[in-house]
């Protein structure tokens, strides 16, 4: 790829799933101008704009990028990349590859709605099909213009400022000065302003940008300019205004619901059954054996179904389109959704009974992210559902009763066995639990005697906490055996190969719960915190366990519920001013916070975690709310280097080598001025 930001290599595959689906492929190489003055050319352009939004899916640049470095994960035990998390700059510099891919891969994008932006209004053809009229063309401008205002979204956010090209530029062009972060905001609005207002409220084919997203990108840009307080985003006094009016536009539209269930949003990512596995009754019980009845002990992949009723879903606003066809999702090596790889613990180790190669749903074991200690005590575990939605803690046994390095064919005998029945058979076979994962607090009275004894625990356990046997408290968790986030979980892949790496599950770049929060905190940034809960209590209402909802049996086991309870929890759950006009425990606030307007800043930040934790949105909120440094010092332990310079990514090398001022290569002082500050 050549080295300015506005060459673009092909024409890239796009899929949009629902009632329709397009594909195409060309190589730009292969083509002339004149093929962007048919039908066919043009909205193929249109369908490549969007694939650039899959960046944040593709590959590991996903959780580098937008989740290392920040107070919601620390590094597992097969890092790649660490130097995003600890902030080492002889390794976070501008010759870091996914810096410049983050910078190629927006500036593409935008290059491609510039291309679109010029051609589209210009063609006349009385007989086409699909443009004939000027809302039709006026239709696909304002998709581009979407992407566009997405695309430099995208940048802003990561590099500051950036070159402002707003028209389609010739490929020997390299004049690329930087635009003031303000102007790149006023052009972000402009694009998604006249998106908001040129976009239809739906689509017929899913995918494409609408109304809701233009006005969702909004609401939320106008967040982020206006959350500037030391910060110069040419932030306004009215944005707040603006950002509950456009998300208000969202929430009225009557277009999006909430999922009844959060774990609607995640179908597919679970065996059929979990987390019904049946644990002991209480800590110190026997004779239950851990069996779950409803487990898919010879189902080995995932159904795409399940996917495809989640991704229809009213609460999804904007996604990266996937696809289950082999061929469709990119290039060979780097294609499909591959999100899913990095977020396992490594079960196919030190569990009897589990190993990676019969089924699909424990998935492949990269290790790249555990969940800080923040991350976990942040959530009510009785009262709040998406906890044990989100992380998972049982793994089930599918390795059967042979005898492998990772599967010790244990035996009951007449010391242990529950019934005379069961003396000289096997303890395990598929479907009981192998592996369980008790998430207590420090005030355990656990120990190691306890977790040792197979009458309690005939499966491995890890407790969180326990006391060795000198009474010393314990870490029972480590870098390869922790909670697995399961939100990018895909059990089906292009193939049913346990080795694929290709996701097929679309990757949600915006969703109603964050319209709500977004709603949420612009009113509270207004000091008007009574209309904040109020859509604060919305998104926790569907978080809590409903009347006749299934409890995860630690609920009752550690967290102090009371087994078989199938009570609401949404009372218990509601939010109030106490949470943030005091310093609340479940808040963890820093010390350093002192004002209810600060400690709102940052209940909000916990809120966005329990609602979004994982979902790529964390070091933008950081950076947005001017915490980055002070939260991911406090609460990542791994997070050594870290200082104010970091909160902009270095512009990448290739880009400074590249461009010129009046024709010429920039001197050494003019690459320094040009470079983000402390690179």
């Amino acid at each position: 790829m050549k080295k300015h930001i506005i060459i673009y290599t092909s024409l890239l595959l796009l899929i949009f799933s629902a009632c329709k689906k397009f594909v195409k492929e060309e190589l730009v190489s292969t083509l002339t101008y004149d093929y962007y003055k048919t039908d066919q050319g043009l909205e193929d352009l249109v369908k490549s704009a969007y694939v650039p939004t899959r960046f944040k899916f593709e590959n590991e640049q996903c959780y580098a990028l937008f989740n290392f470095g920040t107070d919601e994960f620390r590094l597992g035990d097969q890092f790649n990349y660490s130097f995003y998390n600890t902030y080492d700059q002889a390794s976070l510099n501008p010759a870091q590859g996914f810096v410049n891919d983050l910078w190629t891969n927006n500036y593409n994008g935008i290059n491609i709605c510039n291309l679109g932006i010029a051609y589209i209004p210009a063609y006349n053809n009385p007989a086409s099909k699909t443009l004939a009229t000027e809302a039709a063309k006026n239709q696909r401008v304002a998709e581009l213009r979407f992407l566009r205002g997405y695309y430099y979204f995208q940048l802003v956010q990561q590099f500051g400022s950036v070159p402002l090209v707003v028209q389609s530029a010739s490929s020997g062009r390299s004049d690329f000065t930087k635009e003031t972060v303000a102007n790149v905001y006023k052009q972000i609005i402009a694009d998604l302003q006249f998106a908001s207002q040129t976009l239809t409220v739906t689509v017929s084919e899913a995918g494409r940008a609408t109304k809701g997203a233009a006005n969702h990108f909004l609401a939320k840009a106008y967040l982020t300019r206006g959350s500037a307080v030391t910060d110069q985003r040419g932030q306004q006094s009215t944005d707040m205004d603006s950002a509950i009016y456009y998300a208000e536009l969202v929430i009225n539209s009557g277009t999006y619901v909430l999922e009844a269930d959060y774990l609607n949003l995640w179908k597919g990512v679970y065996p059929k059954g979990y987390p019904k596995v049946a644990v002991t009754a209480t800590i110190n019980a026997d004779g239950d054996p851990p069996y779950n009845t409803n487990y898919q002990s010879t189902v080995a992949a995932g159904d795409y179904a399940e996917f495809q009723t989640a991704q229809a879903s009213k609460e999804i606003i904007f996604a990266a389109q996937f696809s289950n066809v082999l061929n469709l999702n990119g290039a060979s090596g780097t294609g499909g959704n591959r999100a899913h790889l990095f977020y396992v613990m490594q079960y196919d180790a030190g569990i009897p009974g589990l190993v990676r190669t019969t089924d699909n749903f424990n998935m492949r074991p990269y290790r790249r992210l555990r969940p800080t200690d923040y991350t976990i005590d942040l959530f009510d575990r009785k009262n709040d559902s998406r906890f044990y939605k989100i992380f998972r803690t049982a793994y089930y046994r599918n390795n059967g009763t042979s005898a492998t390095a990772n599967n010790a064919v244990a035996k009951w005998t007449a010391t242990d066995a529950p019934s005379a029945a069961l003396i000289g058979k096997p303890r395990y076979t598929n479907g009981d639990t192998a592996a369980f994962f008790i998430v207590n607090n420090k005030t355990t009275t656990l120990t190691s005697a306890d977790l040792a004894n197979t009458n309690r625990f005939r499966y491995v356990t890890f407790a969180r906490y326990y006391k060795n046997a000198s009474g010393v408290l314990t870490e029972g968790f480590s870098d390869n055996k922790y909670l697995t986030l399961v939100k990018h979980l895909d059990p089906v892949r292009a193939t049913p190969n346990y080795n694929e790496e290709k996701g097929v599950r679309n990757g949600i770049l915006a969703r109603f719960a964050e319209t709500y929060l977004i709603a949420a905190e612009a009113y509270g940034r207004k000091a008007n915190y009574s209309r904040a809960l109020d859509y604060i209590n919305i998104v926790r209402r569907r978080a809590a366990y409903h009347a006749g909802e299934f409890k995860n049996p630690a609920t009752w086991i550690f967290d102090g519920s009371t087994k078989d309870d199938v009570n609401s929890t949404e009372a218990n759950l509601q939010a109030t001013t106490d949470l943030f006009t005091s310093n609340a425990a479940s808040e963890q606030y820093p010390s350093t916070v002192s004002s209810t307007a600060d400690r709102f800043i940052h209940f909000m930040l916990n809120e966005r975690t329990r609602e979004l934790c994982g979902e790529f949105y964390r070091w933008e909120d950081l950076v947005r709310t001017e915490t980055l440094v002070s939260r991911t010092k406090q609460f990542n332990l791994d997070a050594t280097f870290i200082d104010d310079h970091f909160k902009l990514r270095p512009i990448p090398s290739l880009q400074i080598d590249a461009t010129t001022i009046g024709g010429q290569p920039m001197t050494d002082d003019q690459k320094k001025a040009y470079q983000n500050p402390g690179y």
